[in-house]
């Protein structure tokens, strides 16, 4: 038996990992991390190759990484989760600093950090396993708690995005009787905004009495910029 949930008893942390590649800042919020020797002390972090970090990392052969606090708001995971840093400025309005490594230290709702230099790779699948030499890290806050992946997906209800080393295709909720699906609000599982059909996203074009099934397939979030598979309907 292969129940892929049993998983979520697994602990991680949330983290922004940033890397750089010349005069140009990339980040992503990645929940697997984890030390692996103590001497020299040397973390282990999982990035899709697709992301833009990934590759800034392997260019730049440094990345830094930021422990985020429980207390981190959903925008802001949004931010660094569900967008890409090719069509927007992630670190535009966010408190950062430049760490010895050159690369970006994220210093909004993190609890430490980290800097590391890269050592080794493992090619994994759709993954790579970058193994960082750690050589900088320092406490931002020691009144924060940090969080990890459970106390997000189970207190904040957030959604791990495909690209995670960590994600688990949900299976679809039932809905039960004929024309449910009709004009029904739909709740984003990322930052809870309610999509009403009877308002409508009229800021982005979306006129009153759409239904969710009718926005277009390219229609976003107004809220976290996450896209229509991330919405479930609100039962009656």
């Amino acid at each position: 038996m292969l129940d892929l949930e049993s998983l979520f008893k697994l602990c991680y942390p949330m983290c922004i990992i940033c890397s750089k590649k010349d005069v140009r800042f990339a980040g992503c919020i990645i929940n697997t991390v984890f030390q692996i020797v103590p001497e020299p002390p040397t973390v282990a972090v999982s990035v899709n190759k697709k992301s833009l970090t990934h590759g800034y990392i392997t260019d730049s052969k440094v990345f830094t990484i930021s422990i985020l606090a429980e207390g981190t708001p959903m925008e802001f995971m949004g931010r660094f989760g569900f967008k890409t840093g090719r069509d927007i400025d992630k670190f535009e309005q966010v408190r950062y600093k430049i760490g010895q490594t050159g690369a970006p230290i994220v210093l909004d709702n993190a609890v430490s950090f980290i800097e590391a230099k890269i050592v080794d790779a493992i090619d994994v699948e759709t993954h790579t396993l970058f193994i960082g030499e750690i050589t900088a890290c320092e406490t931002v806050d020691d009144d924060k708690m940090p969080m990890t992946y459970t106390y997000y997906r189970d207190v904040k209800h957030g959604r791990t995005p495909r690209t995670a080393a960590t994600y688990i295709e949900e299976k679809p909720k039932k809905i039960s009787g004929q024309g449910a699906k009709e004009m029904k609000k739909y709740k984003c599982l990322m930052c809870g905004y309610i999509y009403d059909p009877a308002v409508g996203d009229p800021d982005n074009g979306v006129e009153a009495n759409t239904a969710f099934e009718n926005l277009p397939d390219d229609w976003l979030c107004p809220d976290c910029g996450v896209g229509k598979d991330e919405f479930e309907p609100l039962e009656d």
